[in-house]
């Protein structure tokens, strides 16, 4: 504020254009938001123009997220071009909320739109081991690693708002302390500021076996992130946390 949100603290009378796209390069035995891979069999297409002209006087923000914009990806900068030259004069952040996939040519062009308009760029980093990560998601992360730290290049661009901003679910058995360990070492080797949250899980998909994150689980976690340096680090999706330790 003012620069890129039309309020100092929350945007009452604003809203988000939240774009969600029933696709993703990924295949996660834990998806959050499974439900789309049926939702999508169903319903229709809407045209870039179409969409950019959703945005109206109370919209401050498009969110892309899903699935995962990055199969969508050069639909979701069309949209995101067309919306920002209908609005030259307000406020219309462009956010991203990836699995960080996609080629790094795309990447740029997102990196640009957000760090120009106010938005950001939300990676979720599902895990650290490469193996982990193809057992649990179908696919090595090398690349979305690659991304991340291409990304916090454009950092010292814009260092406020956050421009680049990471996650991971806290899956009970697989992403332990050490994970969380080594992916906070690796953020805070490219800027210590950078935010990263660290998710309750809650059983989904194929991983509907398995509990709640505990909040001891949560606690190490968060304790080991701050060890490595980060200095915004926070536990998201309190209400999910247990308080049963696992057995």
């Amino acid at each position: 504020y003012p620069d890129f949100a039309y309020r100092p603290g929350a945007e009452h009378g604003y809203k988000n254009l939240a774009v969600f796209y029933q696709t993703c390069s990924f295949d996660c035995l834990f998806c959050q938001n499974w439900h789309y891979r049926y939702a999508a069999k169903r319903e229709g297409q809407i045209s870039a123009s179409t969409l950019a002209h959703e945005v109206d006087k109370h919209t401050s923000c498009i969110c892309y997220f899903g699935g995962d914009p990055t199969p969508q990806l050069p639909y979701a900068l069309r949209v995101s071009r067309l919306a920002l030259e209908q609005n030259k004069r307000r406020i219309l952040r462009i956010c991203w909320e990836t699995n960080g996939s996609m080629h790094p040519a795309l990447l740029r062009q997102m990196a640009e739109l957000s760090l120009s308009s106010g938005g950001c760029i939300k990676f979720d980093l599902k895990a650290w081991s490469e193996e982990l990560h193809i057992a649990l998601c179908g696919v090595s992360n090398k690349r979305t690693l690659e991304n991340f730290q291409l990304l916090a290049g454009y950092i010292p661009k814009r260092p406020s708002p956050p421009f680049l901003i990471a996650s991971t679910l806290l899956v009970p058995g697989y992403v332990d302390e050490d994970e969380v360990s080594r992916i906070a070492s690796f953020i805070a080797s490219l800027s210590p500021e950078i935010p990263y949250s660290l998710l309750a899980f809650h059983p989904q998909f194929m991983m509907d076996d398995l509990p709640t994150t505990s909040r001891q689980h949560a606690q190490r976690c968060l304790g080991a992130a701050r060890r490595q340096g980060l200095e915004r680090v926070r536990v998201g999706n309190l209400h999910l946390l247990r308080d049963e330790c696992y057995t």
